[in-house]
Formats: C-alpha cells, structure tokens, sequence
C-alpha cells in the first residue's frame, strides 16, 4: 500500500491561539549554535513513550547539527486548538521548518499553510495531513501496511475460526485522523474484510465486527473502551488497538473479568514496553515503526534545506517517505514476514 489516501471528513474546532496556548507544554532544546536557523518539533502529546522517542531524535540531531530547536507538545491527542498556537509561534519566531504530528488532520490545514506562505519548511511525522499535500513532505511508518500486516497475522492465527470472529477496534477519538483511519482500514483488509471506502471508517457492513470505541491513544481510555466493547459483546475474541498504550489498558480490561488469553489483540508501535508485552503474552503481535529515524531525519531535511533551498524527496512509488514497518510476534504464521521479540528489543524504543 504505497499511497496516502484522500480526504476524511473531521470535525473542525478553531479557538483562539491565546487560549489555546495554556495547552501547550514548552521547551527549548537546543542552543541556539547556527544563526538563522530555526526549528519547531509539535507532537501531539508529551507523555506517549513514541512523541518523546521522536523528541529524544530530533534533539540529539538538532545538537548534531547546531540547530536551535524548540518542542511543543498539546495537553492530549486531539489537541488541536494548542498546535495552532504552536504553529503560529513558530511563524512568529522565524523558524525554518517545522516538524509535526497533527492531532486533527483536517483542522490544522488552514494554520500549516500560513507557515508554508511564510516561507517555512513543514513536514509532517507519522502522521500525514488531510490532504497530504498540505505538507511539504510527510515522514512516516506506512500506516496501512502497518494495520495490514496486524491485521493478516490476526486471520492467519486464526484460521478457520476467522470467518466467525468478534472483532473490536479501539481508536483514537471520533475525529478520524489520517492515522486512525490507515491503520484501521489496513487491518481490515489483511483480515478480509470489505473496507467499502477506504478512506472513511464506519461505513463496513461485515458482520464479524462488534464495534469501534476511542482510547485517546493511552491506557485508561484502552481499558474503558474495551470495557464498553465488552458489554456489546463479551464473546470479543479479536481487538485491534490503535497503539499499544491503547492495548495495556484493553488487557487490564480483559484480565478484570477473567478473559486475559482469550482474547487476541493487535497494535501498532514497536515501543519497548510494548514489544515485551508480545513477548509476555499479552499482546499477539505489533507493527513496529521507528519515530526516532522520522525526527532525526526531519531535523536534517530542514537543516539542508536552510542551507540549499533543497526539499526533501519521497520513497519511490509512494507520495511519502516511508520509513520502514515491521510485524514482531514469537509466534510467526506462514505468509506473513515477522521478526521475533529479541529482535524487536534491539530495534525498540521507550
């Protein structure tokens, strides 16, 4: 799956960047060592072990390079009212790029475009905007390929017993972000199931599925959505999470009522607390992406491109860079390529 795909409708919620900026955690993280050369990291939180994995890549490369760095980060993910502030920040300090993961894929368009009329570098991590042409560039895991990859391994486990799965899928938010979309849409056709429009999650009739709840991408609201889930239908024997914070909170869940190894769940990261929760049983398997690669190397594309003018490329056949993805399980299934836990610990972060 090479190509981020179209438009996904989301909710639009536009707040002064005044009050939005109490939202905002500050810091600044590199010394300022080459004149004129400015740089912004927005995240959409500062908590997640993959936001401050990317923090940790762009600081050590910002150092590197004597780039003057400053990293902003909203109260939650989906605060988008907080990146606005951020970005208009950026623009009001001069930055030359700037590097972000969109909480709202949508809503922050408009504020991204005032930045590029500024003459600014963006690049969005992770996370593509909608559309994705919005960014200059985009550096990301293929978060299709991601949840595809999640998605077949769960069917191949399976076996039989897939064509009468209880599938549940627990997302972000309501607001259908790029992200939440790929990965959820990628894990139902590596599971065989009829994803209609791609780009839009809900529309799917197939019967197999139980229902979708939201995490906020963080333990709590995994546990609480998987406790909803649960009540539509406690015979659940398959979860897709959208990452594996998501995915610890929808275990303690399980295990609350005694269905801890009943249930196979899925996720999307590759962190080390996650990538030993493969190991320990608890989660099936993960895709694994590598946030402190897409940081660093958006720090240096914004580096060349103050020096040259020079703007960063995209992997051949895709409309991104693709910075790699790769399903660990110690439990491998014929005809989908994984590696094993100790070799994810070696790859991992957080």
């Amino acid at each position: 799956m090479g190509v981020f795909h179209g438009r996904i409708i989301v909710k639009t919620i536009l707040k002064s960047a005044a009050a939005a900026a109490v939202l905002l955690s500050f810091a600044s993280i590199a010394p300022a060592q080459a004149a004129g050369i400015g740089a912004c990291l927005i995240t959409k939180t500062d908590t997640n072990p993959f936001f401050v994995k990317m923090k940790e890549g762009a600081t050590a490369k910002a150092a590197e390079l004597g780039v003057d760095l400053k990293a902003y980060a909203g109260k939650d993910d989906g605060d988008n009212e907080g990146q606005v502030a951020a970005v208009e920040t950026c623009i009001a300090d001069g930055a030359k790029g700037i590097l972000i993961t969109p909480s709202d894929t949508k809503a922050i368009v408009p504020t991204i475009k005032k930045a590029r009329d500024a003459g600014i570098l963006v690049i969005a991590l992770d996370t593509p905007l909608d559309p994705i042409d919005a960014a200059d560039q985009t550096m990301a895991t293929d978060n299709f390929q991601a949840g595809f990859l999640i998605g077949a391994y769960a069917k191949a486990k399976l076996g039989d017993a897939a064509k009468d799965a209880k599938i549940g899928f627990l997302d972000i938010n309501t607001k259908q972000v790029t992200v939440d979309v790929l990965r959820d849409q990628g894990f139902m056709k590596g599971f065989g199931i009829d994803v209609k429009d791609v780009n839009v999650i809900g529309d799917e009739d197939d019967p197999r599925i139980v229902g979708h709840d939201y995490t906020d991408g963080n333990p709590a609201g995994g546990r609480k959505a998987m406790e909803n889930l649960l009540q539509i239908n406690p015979d659940i024997n398959v979860i897709h999470t959208i990452n594996e914070p998501a995915a610890a909170g929808a275990y303690e869940a399980l295990k609350a009522v005694g269905k801890e190894g009943q249930v196979l769940i899925m996720s999307v990261d590759g962190g080390c607390p996650g990538v030993k929760d493969v190991a320990a049983g608890v989660i099936g398997g993960t895709s694994q992406q590598y946030p402190l690669l897409m940081a660093s190397m958006g720090v240096e594309a914004i580096k060349k491109f103050a020096d040259t003018g020079e703007k960063p490329g995209v992997t051949e056949g895709k409309n991104f860079f693709d910075t790699g993805v790769a399903l660990i399980t110690d439990a491998p299934v014929e005809g989908v390529p994984s590696i094993d836990t100790k070799e994810g610990l070696a790859k991992c972060w957080g």
